[in-house]
């Protein structure tokens, strides 16, 4: 971090820091790649989004008499086994993977990973310890293992209850794959914060010992103020290459969960779910738009992740340049 030349400010944002940011900025805009993969990035997630609005077709609508048609101009890439759009079907598929890696990094590597973080690097001893050891602990299991036990275990009676809430409310819940994806996100939640609050761990131990902390202190400030207005936001960059760098191993996540049929349950579409269906040598000979678009979707999907998170290492990570 830059923050040695310029006189820091009570606040810890010097003349040095802002013009870290404005850099860091400046260099990931000027990165032609980044720049390209934000805005793949960009229109995949936001068709998701926007899929009721997008699409011509219900993601669960059937139309027996045109089953496992090639693409046309009606169906650009096809129906699948139920006569479904392929192209509506995948566009709600990035939806499930917009919603499960917004909440799995907000909850997960944000939330708690930069919370714990905090507090071990800024307390330090039993909080310190308590917190690394729960962290080792559970990053010393396998993750689809212990995320298979916790989504077998809460998921049924989650879904009892939202049903006793649906029939009390008459509105769909369940149907929705609310509670898939609620169960998914917290599952995946709690394995994904322990590498983002040891590297937040580690930046505050180092900025405690800078002149702005020091002189924050001096002064009367509280520890929450300490830690969220002078040394928050002094240790964003790295935050934020780790958040670019999660991204494609959150989804990668729960389209593998879902095509083991652990994650998002049919009729809701996922792209793994997409994919076990049609996984078969027989399908890719005789009708391979069944499997293509959806796979070739996912590889662009992570490429392209792994892509940003190069670039935006490049452009926040001073020891990168």
């Amino acid at each position: 971090m830059l923050r040695s030349e310029a006189q820091p400010t009570l606040t810890g944002r010097s003349e040095s820091e802002r013009s870290y940011w404005t850099i860091s900025l400046r260099r990931l805009l000027r990165k032609k790649v980044g720049v390209t993969c934000l805005a793949i990035i960009f229109i995949m997630y936001g068709s998701g989004v926007l899929a009721p609005l997008v699409t011509p077709y219900g993601y669960n609508d059937q139309n027996l008499a045109i089953v496992k048609e090639g693409p046309s101009i009606g169906h650009p890439f096809g129906t699948d086994r139920l006569g479904r759009d392929i192209l509506t079907r995948i566009i709600y598929g990035l939806r499930t993977t917009v919603i499960i890696t917004v909440v799995t990094l907000a909850t997960g590597s944000l939330l708690l990973g930069v919370s714990l973080g905090l507090a071990a690097g800024y307390f330090g001893r039993l909080v310190d310890t308590v917190i690394m050891r729960v962290g080792e602990v559970t990053s010393a299991f396998p993750d689809l293992f212990l995320v298979l036990i916790i989504v077998s275990t809460l998921r049924p009676p989650m879904v009892d209850w939202l049903r006793g809430v649906e029939d009390r409310l008459n509105v769909d819940i369940v149907r929705l794959g609310i509670a898939d994806y609620f169960i998914l996100s917290m599952a995946l939640a709690i394995f994904s914060w322990f590498g983002m609050a040891r590297l937040v761990r580690g930046q505050v131990l180092q900025a405690r010992e800078d002149q702005y902390v020091e002189a924050a202190r001096s002064i009367g400030s509280s520890t929450p103020r300490i830690l969220f207005r002078h040394i928050l936001p002094n240790i964003m960059g790295p935050v934020i290459v780790m958040v670019s760098a999660g991204l494609a191993g959150v989804a990668g996540s729960e389209i593998l969960l879902s095509f083991l049929g652990i994650g998002i349950q049919p009729p809701v579409p996922s792209l793994g779910l997409m994919i076990f269906e049609n996984g078969s040598i027989s399908v890719l000979r005789s009708q391979p738009h069944l499997l293509l678009f959806p796979v070739g979707t996912l590889s662009i999907l992570l490429f392209t992740f792994n892509l940003l998170g190069d670039a935006v290492n490049d452009a926040f990570n001073p020891r990168a340049r």
